[in-house]
């Protein structure tokens, strides 16, 4: 069992890695105004996307082991709000420690704390149900960065992965190369 753990824990960190990393080159082919833009009334900007995600991880991450994951100085509802004082350097300046938090805390877990039960809003997890929790949820939000991102782009839009039409080049034998998640067409 301890070798699955450590193996679960490892594969954790890196696809919580991946899903940082993907959200980072979205949003690295943004300016500020698509950053902070939102496509109607209903929709969250890229910027509060961040900003959530941010304030999930901090609240989930801090005391892991110790304490609720909802914090009591935590305020959900203001991670959806944006003033006009905010600074995209501000936003991730939250996006990196909320960040550092998480990966601080994967790197203390050791494959006997896998089973061990927490909460979260007073409800018992086990550590990898709460890994899984937070992974699913990181994903999600991931995921509508790159759909954001991409539409608020779409004519300049560098693909993270392989471009439409390309599939058959990426078969094995093939010589394209992806580097660090990001499609690149001279490879």
């Amino acid at each position: 069992m301890p070798e699955l753990a450590s193996q679960y824990l490892d594969e954790m960190r890196r696809q919580l890695r991946g899903h940082k990393r993907m959200a980072e080159s979205a949003m690295s082919q943004l300016d500020n105004k698509d950053f902070f833009s939102t496509i109607d009334p209903e929709s969250n900007s890229i910027a509060v996307l961040v900003k959530h995600i941010a304030g999930n991880a901090r609240s989930r991450f801090t005391d892991f082991l110790t304490t609720d994951g909802e914090k009591p100085d935590r305020f959900r509802d203001k991670e959806f709000e944006i003033s006009a004082d905010t600074t995209r350097e501000a936003v991730m300046r939250w996006w990196e420690e909320g960040w550092s938090r998480v990966f601080s805390t994967l790197d203390s877990l050791k494959p006997e704390d896998v089973l061990r039960t927490i909460t979260i809003r007073q409800e018992p997890h086990t550590v990898m149900q709460a890994l899984n929790r937070a992974l699913a949820h990181y994903a999600q939000h991931t995921g509508q960065i790159v759909f954001l991102s991409k539409h608020l782009r779409s004519p300049e839009w560098k693909t993270l992965s392989i471009p439409r039409g390309k599939s058959e080049e990426f078969k094995p034998g093939n010589s394209k190369a992806f580097t660090r998640g990001t499609y690149d067409p001279k490879a």
